[in-house]
C-alpha cells in the first residue's frame, strides 16, 4: 500500500502495510480472526487488537516518523485499517499539549502540563475512536452501527458514519446536554432518547443488535474504538520527546482513554522506543459517580455498580463500565490510583482555567485539575514531576452548566473603575 504526502516542499512515498495479527480478549486470552465482524469474546469480555511488534519495530524509526503528516494516521504501523483508501477522516489527531505554568505555580507542580482534545472535530477526544472504528467498520463491509451514548461519542459517531456512508442509531438520555442531540440530527443518525441512563440505552441497543443485526459499537464491544484513543499515548510519547511523563490524570467514565494510552506505551515498550518505567496512571471520577475509584479503594479487581448515578461532568457518568478490570489492572500495574472529586470543584476548575489559563474545557476536563490538587497538597504528587493533564472535551459544548453574572449598562454610561 503506497501513500504519498507533501512534506517541506517534497513528494516522500510511504509503503503502509498492516501489521494486525489477530484479536484476544483480555480476560481470557481466547484469540480470535481479525477479518472477521467480531465483538466481544465468548466470555463477553472485550477483545484487543494485536500487532507483530517485531515487525513494526523493522518497518518504522523515529526519525521516519517525524517526516509524517501531523496526524493521528502517522501511527500507521499500529493501526487496524488495511488499506489507506478505507480511511474515515475529518483531520483528527496531534492535538497540543500546553504547559499550565500559572495554574502549577499556585500547586506547587512547575511541570504541570495539559493535553487538549477539545480541539479535535466534533469538539472532544471521541473523534479518535470513531475515526479508527468507522474506518475498520466501512473495510469490514458494516453498513449501520448502533450505540449507546452520553453524548460525545455519539456525536462523534454520527459524523463519521456519515462522511463513510454508514447508518448511525444512537440512544442517549434524555438528560444529555441538548448540543449533542443536535450533533446526531443534524449528521443524520437515527436518534432516540431514553429516560435513563447511558446503562438503560445501552439495553435497548443490545436489544437492537440481537434483532436487527446492526453492528454494536457500544464502549469496548468492539476492539477498533480502543485502537483511536490509544492515539492520545502515542502522541503523549512523541510530544515528551520519547521521555515520559511522571503522571496522567484522566477522565474515566467507560475508561477506554485510559486504557488506550497504557495500551499505546505498552507497544512503544516492546518496539523499544520508550524505557521500562511508565507513567503513574490516575483515574478521575466524580463524587457522583465513581465506581471504578471505589473498586480501587477497596483493591477489587472490578467495579460494581453505582446506583443513582449524577453528575455534572455528564461523560463521567458510567454506572458500570465493561472495561472496568481493565482500567483497574493498569492502575494497580503503573502504581497509580483513583480520585473522586466533587461537581461543585469541577465547575470551579472550569472557571479557574479559564480565569489563569485561557483554556475553557469541559467538566470531564476539568476534574483533572480536582484531582492534581487533591493529589499535590496530599503529597502524591512531587513539585518536580511532570504531570499530565486530558481534557477529553471543548467548554463550548457545556456553556449550560455555568452561569455568568454582568451588570448592564444604558447608551451613553460610563465602565465602573476597577
Amino acid at each position: 500500500m503506497l501513500t504519498l504526502y507533501l512534506t517541506g516542499g517534497c513528494l516522500i512515498w510511504y509503503i503502509f502495510p498492516m501489521f494486525v495479527t489477530h484479536l484476544e480478549c483480555c480476560r481470557c486470552g481466547q484469540t480470535y480472526e481479525s477479518e472477521q465482524v467480531t465483538n466481544l469474546c465468548r466470555c463477553g469480555s472485550p477483545l484487543l487488537v494485536r500487532y507483530d511488534l517485531e515487525k513494526v519495530k523493522a518497518s518504522i524509526t523515529k526519525d521516519r516518523l517525524a517526516l509524517r503528516k501531523p496526524d493521528l494516521w502517522r501511527y500507521r504501523e499500529l493501526l487496524p485499517v488495511k488499506e489507506s483508501e478505507n480511511i474515515v477522516s475529518l483531520g483528527e489527531g496531534m492535538t497540543p499539549v500546553l504547559h499550565l505554568r500559572r495554574l502549577g505555580a499556585g500547586l506547587g507542580l512547575s511541570n504541570l502540563y495539559m493535553k487538549d482534545e477539545g480541539l479535535l472535530p466534533t469538539g472532544s477526544f471521541k473523534a479518535r475512536g470513531a475515526a479508527v472504528g468507522v474506518s475498520r467498520a466501512g473495510e469490514l463491509g458494516v453498513e449501520a452501527v448502533a450505540m449507546p451514548t452520553n453524548g460525545n461519542a455519539g456525536g462523534a459517531w454520527s459524523a463519521y458514519c456519515a462522511k463513510a456512508g454508514i447508518k448511525s442509531i444512537i440512544v442517549m438520555p434524555a438528560s444529555a446536554p441538548e448540543i449533542h442531540r443536535k450533533e446526531c440530527a443534524v449528521a443524520g443518525a437515527q436518534l432516540y432518547l431514553v429516560d435513563g441512563l447511558i446503562s438503560d440505552a445501552g439495553g435497548i441497543v443490545a436489544r437492537a443488535v440481537a434483532q436487527r443485526g446492526y453492528y454494536d459499537v457500544s464502549t469496548l464491544k468492539e476492539p477498533y474504538r480502543i485502537e483511536g484513543k490509544k492515539t492520545m499515548g502515542l502522541e503523549i510519547a512523541e510530544q515528551f520527546s520519547w521521555q515520559l511523563p511522571d503522571v496522567i490524570v484522566y477522565p474515566t467514565g467507560g475508561g477506554v482513554g485510559i486504557i488506550g494510552i497504557h495500551k499505546a506505551l505498552k507497544e512503544l515498550q516492546q518496539i523499544g522506543w520508550i524505557g521500562d518505567k511508565l507513567p503513574r496512571l490516575v483515574a478521575v471520577q466524580a463524587e457522583g459517580c465513581a465506581p471504578i475509584v471505589r473498586a480501587w479503594q477497596k483493591k477489587q479487581a472490578e467495579s460494581e455498580f453505582w446506583p443513582d448515578a449524577k453528575t455534572v461532568a455528564f461523560g463521567l457518568t458510567v454506572p458500570k463500565a465493561l472495561g472496568d478490570f481493565i482500567v483497574l489492572r493498569g492502575l494497580y500495574e503503573t502504581e497509580g490510583c483513583g480520585v473522586a472529586v466533587s461537581d461543585e470543584d469541577i465547575i470551579e476548575a472550569v472557571k479557574t482555567l479559564a480565569g489563569e489559563e485561557g483554556l475553557f474545557i469541559c467538566p470531564e476536563g476539568a476534574a483533572t485539575i480536582c484531582a492534581a490538587t487533591q493529589l499535590a497538597n496530599d503529597g502524591w504528587l512531587k513539585p518536580d514531576e511532570t504531570v499530565l493533564l486530558l481534557n477529553t472535551g471543548c467548554g463550548l459544548k457545556y456553556t449550560d452548566t455555568l452561569s455568568v453574572d454582568a451588570p448592564v449598562l444604558k447608551p451613553g454610561d460610563d465602565l465602573p473603575d476597577l
